[in-house]
């Protein structure tokens, strides 16, 4: 199944609606499942007890007569993975940004995590604010994200998928100057509308993330072309390093990390510009597309 964060107009409270992406068509939550009004947070932690009530009666109605918000707003800062592709790894290290490697370290040996704050969350066809006089050089990233459904602390890899609740796509937009001056990732990462997220969450049982391609265009021109199979650590991994010492929890996001082709990878980089559009699309999981403002 497929779900969005919707909103009718521009006074109007968001809901939670079934998505048929092929029609699409969409079917408010709270008249499928009577006496719900909760959003997506509150989706995810009463799933088991609301998944079998989920009965489609009509048609449903046109998507295009709505708004799709971002669609999950998590109550804490996002989990990050940093180079968890070969071949972005190396990219990275030779790009003259990263600071986090030496010369026999360019694969790293354990999960690199970092948090993306979540104000920097905005939805599909959202403008990726430009930051211009904080930036000059602004780089895309293609990624796909975890929605934890059941919380927990110390969880196996053997384990990790019952905890997985969902996915969806994300654009990990960073300031690659921010990245290099303060020798970290978490401020060049987290301003102001640096996440586009969307359209949906396809719940897990609909996707296999071992074989899904990954892709971005710039402005129609191919720039990243994988697979999710290709992650040096897998979302088992991912979700026992984490969880080792913090509690998940229902709603937390995880988001894995970008295959090779970002900006600065190119020689010279080919850093994003006003008027740019970066579009995503995860097998399985939908298309993100947005555009870059002033």
């Amino acid at each position: 199944m497929k779900f969005a964060t919707l909103r009718s107009g521009p006074d109007q409270a968001t809901f939670v609606a079934l998505i048929d992406g092929h029609t699409q068509r969409y079917w408010p939550l709270s008249e499928l499942i009577p006496n719900f009004d909760g959003d997506m947070n509150q989706l995810v932690q009463a799933w088991d007890d609301l998944r079998e009530r989920i009965q489609l009666h009509d048609d449903g109605r046109p998507l295009d007569e709505v708004r799709v918000e971002a669609p999950i707003h998590p109550h804490r800062n996002m989990f990050c993975v940093g180079k968890n592709y070969f071949e972005h790894a190396a990219e990275f290290s030779n790009s003259g940004f990263d600071s986090s490697t030496s010369a026999d370290d360019v694969v790293p040996k354990h999960p690199i995590i970092f948090t993306k704050a979540y104000n920097t969350l905005i939805a599909n066809g959202d403008e990726i604010p430009r930051h211009a006089a904080v930036t000059e050089q602004l780089d895309y990233e293609a990624e796909f994200a975890i929605i934890i459904g059941k919380g927990g602390r110390g969880i196996s890899k053997a384990q990790a998928f019952d905890h997985v609740w969902g996915y969806t796509v994300v654009n990990d937009v960073t300031a690659r100057d921010l990245q290099k001056n303060h020798k970290q990732w978490h401020l060049a990462k987290s301003l102001d509308g640096f996440c586009p997220m969307g359209p949906w969450i396809t719940t897990a049982d609909e996707i296999d993330p071992a074989d899904a391609s990954i892709k971005c265009w710039v402005n129609g021109e191919l720039r990243q072309n994988s697979n999710i199979g290709q992650l040096i650590f897998d979302i088992p991994t991912l979700i026992e390093t984490i969880s080792a010492g913090i509690e998940l929890k229902p709603g937390d996001v995880i988001i894995t990390g970008t295959p090779v082709g970002v900006g600065i990878g190119f020689n010279p980089p080919r850093f994003l510009q006003t008027g740019d559009v970066v579009r995503i699309e995860v097998e399985g999981m939908g298309i993100l597309e947005n555009r870059v403002g002033q």
